[in-house]
C-alpha cells in the first residue's frame, strides 16, 4: 500500500513515519518544516502544490496529519489557523475523491466543551475557541464530503522527546531540568494521554478493515494534569524531591488565556466495539516513553 502523510514533521508524525516504514508501507512523507532526511517540503495550503505531489506519486491512501495546535497562536492568528487547520482538510479531501482513495484526518478532545466528564464516538462536539472550532469544521468537512474516510480523535498528545515534543510532559521536563523544587500544576483540568506510537499502531491497524468512519482514539484509564505529573515524578524517583502545587487555570491566564475545556476526557467506545482498540494504560505509556526518549535528559 502507498501512502501519502502530508504534514508528519513533527511528534505524531515521525511516530507515523517509524511505524509504517516498520509495517513495510510505501510511504512519502511532507511538511512545511523539513527537519528529517525522509521529509520532503510540501505547504499543503497550497492546493496546486498539494495536488502536484499527490498525484506524481499516486498514492491509495492520503493521511492528513498536520495542524497548528498552539491554543493561544490560534487565537491571535484566526485567518492563518483556519488556512492551516481547515482548508488544507478540504484540499485533502478534493484530492482523495478525485483519486477515489481514502484519506486519515486527525481530529482532538479539544472540539467538546467540557460539560460532560466523558465523551464518546458519538456525543456531539462543541468547540470553545479558535482552535477547536478549526479543527471541528476540518472533522465535518470530511465527514460530509469524503467518499471514504477515517477521523482518530487524540488527547494529551505525548511523543517526539525533546526535540519535537512541545506539550505537557515536554514542559514538565524541561521545569524539572531548570531545577525547581515545586511545580505549579493546575487542579482543574481532565483528559486522556495519547501516546503517539500507539496512535499510529491503532491507525495501522484500522485502515486495514475498511471500517471508515470516525473513531476516539486515546491511552486508557482517564486522569488529570496533577496525575499525570505525579506519575511523570515517579517515573524519574523524584516524587521527594519536587513538591507539586494544586494550582487553578486562572494561576497561568496571561501564559494560556486561550479557553479550554474542564474535561476532554475520551474513551475509545468505538475502537472497543471493533476489538480494534491498542492503546494501552496511559501510566505505562508514559513510562515507556520517559525511559526511551528521556533517559539522559535530566
Amino acid at each position: 500500500m502507498k501512502i501519502f502523510m502530508a504534514g508528519v514533521g513533527g511528534m505524531l508524525g515521525e511516530a507515523f513515519y517509524e511505524v509504517f516504514t516498520e509495517k513495510g508501507y510505501e510511504i512519502q512523507c511532507s511538511d512545511i518544516d523539513v527537519n528529517e532526511s525522509w521529509l520532503q517540503h510540501l505547504d499543503f495550503r497550497d492546493y496546486d502544490a498539494y495536488r502536484s505531489a499527490v498525484i506524481k506519486f499516486n498514492p491509495d491512501y492520503i493521511f492528513h496529519i498536520g495542524a497548528y495546535t498552539s491554543l493561544e497562536f490560534c487565537e491571535l492568528n484566526p485567518l492563518d489557523t483556519y488556512s492551516t487547520n481547515t482548508l488544507s482538510v478540504e484540499h485533502a479531501v478534493t484530492l482523495a475523491n478525485e483519486l477515489d482513495i481514502p484519506m486519515l484526518y486527525i481530529s482532538t478532545a479539544g472540539i467538546f466543551d467540557g460539560e460532560k466528564p466523558l465523551y464518546d464516538d458519538w456525543d456531539l462536539p462543541n468547540p470553545l475557541g479558535v482552535y477547536a472550532r478549526s479543527k471541528f469544521m476540518g472533522e465535518r468537512y470530511v465527514v460530509e464530503n469524503a467518499r471514504r474516510y477515517y477521523i482518530c480523535r487524540a488527547g494529551w498528545m505525548m511523543g517526539g522527546g525533546p526535540r519535537k515534543d512541545k506539550k505537557y510532559i515536554s514542559k514538565i521536563m524541561n521545569q524539572i531540568k531548570s531545577g525547581v523544587s515545586v511545580l505549579n500544576v493546575v487542579d482543574d483540568r481532565d483528559g486522556t494521554p495519547t501516546y503517539t506510537l500507539d496512535f499510529a499502531a491503532t491507525c495501522e491497524a484500522l485502515v486495514r478493515t475498511n471500517y471508515y468512519g470516525l473513531y476516539n482514539m486515546v491511552c486508557t484509564g482517564q486522569t488529570s494534569r496533577l496525575e499525570v505529573t505525579a506519575e511523570i515524578l515517579s517515573v524519574l524517583g523524584l516524587s521527594n524531591d519536587i513538591e507539586i502545587k494544586s494550582v487553578t487555570s486562572d494561576f497561568f491566564k496571561e501564559e494560556y488565556f486561550a479557553a479550554r475545556p474542564v474535561s476532554e476526557r475520551l474513551i475509545n467506545t468505538k475502537l472497543g466495539l471493533r476489538n480494534l482498540d491498542l492503546m494501552r494504560d496511559w501510566k505505562l505509556c508514559v513510562k515507556e516513553y520517559l525511559d526511551a526518549r528521556y533517559s539522559n535528559y535530566l
